[in-house]
This record gives C-alpha cells, structure tokens and sequence, in this order.
C-alpha cells in the first residue's frame, strides 16, 4: 500500500491551476487509498485525507475565489455555488472526522463524500480555473501559487464548516490551525500508545 505524504509533491507546480488540479489528482488517489485500506491502515489513509482537503480548500477559499470574483464575468456567482459545494463536503467530513473511520456508516458516507468531493473539483476545473487559466498571466498563477502554497501551510488540517470566506480563514485560521494540529499531534500519540 502507498504511503503518500499529505505534503504533495505538487508543491513544486509553479502554476496556480496545475498545482490545483494536481492535487485534485493527489485526492482522487487518497479516496483510492482509503477504499482499498484494511480496517486496521484506513485510519492513517482516512487522516491523510482529511488534511489534504482541509489544507487544499482552505488555500483555495483564501486565494483563488477572491480573484475569481475579480477577475471572472460572474465570478460571484461561480464561486458562491463553488463555496456551497464546498460547504456540504466539509459538513459531512467534520462529520466523518468526528466519527472515525471505524463508524458503521463510514465506507457509506466515504461513497457519498467521494461523489461530491469529485463534483466539485470538476466544477472548478470546468467553470473557476478554466475561465482563470484564459484570464490571467503567467506571471498572476505564479504568484497565486506562491500564495495558496503559504495558506496551504498554515491551513486548518480539519475541515470547519461555515468558513468558506478569505475573511472568516484569515481571522479564524491561524487559531484554528493551531488547534488542530495540536489535535493531530495528541491524536498521533495516543494512536502509538494503543
């Protein structure tokens, strides 16, 4: 079983869209990994997850969506419907989060997760970052990689519904970062001692 780390390779991508859309790739792989885990190895695939969408749609909600809003014909509306989509997946993987990989329901609700998770990275590729792709330099997906990259490192690794705004992750972010890795930390050790 591949035991890849939550630290995509794809932090080399100097593009903000191949960076996104390689770790769209990286969670597909994840939901793979999880799938085929046995029950005593989908806690470690499950967290892995876990963090790389909290960390990757954090980024995303504090880079990428404020400037499609500038930068795209209807860009509110396009990222109101992505923030919703994004909404909904966070609820039910707060959900999932909280109730471990163990719970009855859980390869159900991994399904249910997947489907959406993967509606939604479609509807970006489709409707944000092509129109983003067309709109902007070189030079602008250079810096908003550098940009998701610095968010992606202090990002929440849990998701938090209710913070799909540039603001609500600046304000709340740091915190909330802090927080939850003490969390996994605490998490991790107390998984080792068992």
């Amino acid at each position: 079983m591949t035991t890849q780390k939550t630290k995509p390779e794809t932090m080399g991508e100097s593009d903000v869209i191949d960076l996104l859309v390689a770790q769209h790739s990286m969670i597909r792989n994840l939901f793979d990994e999880v799938e085929r885990a046995t029950p005593d190895r989908r806690g470690e695939a499950f967290t892995r997850l876990v963090r790389l969408l909290a960390v990757h749609e954090t980024a995303e909600e504090e880079i990428v969506h404020p400037y499609a809003r500038r930068k795209i014909e209807g860009g509110d509306a396009i990222v109101e419907a992505r923030l919703d989509e994004e909404n909904q997946a966070k609820q039910l993987l707060q959900q999932m989060d909280e109730a471990g990989p163990d719970a009855p329901d859980f390869t159900e609700q991994l399904a249910v997760l997947r489907i959406a998770v993967e509606a939604h990275a479609r509807n970006e590729e489709r409707y944000e970052f092509s129109q983003l792709r067309a709109l902007t330099t070189e030079a602008e997906r250079r810096s908003m990689a550098l940009g998701v990259k610095a968010a992606e490192a202090l990002a929440p690794t849990h998701p938090h519904p209710g913070t799909e705004s540039a603001t609500k992750n600046v304000l709340m972010g740091t915190p909330v970062a802090m927080m939850d890795r003490v969390r996994d930390v605490i998490r991790q050790t107390l998984g080792k001692q068992s």
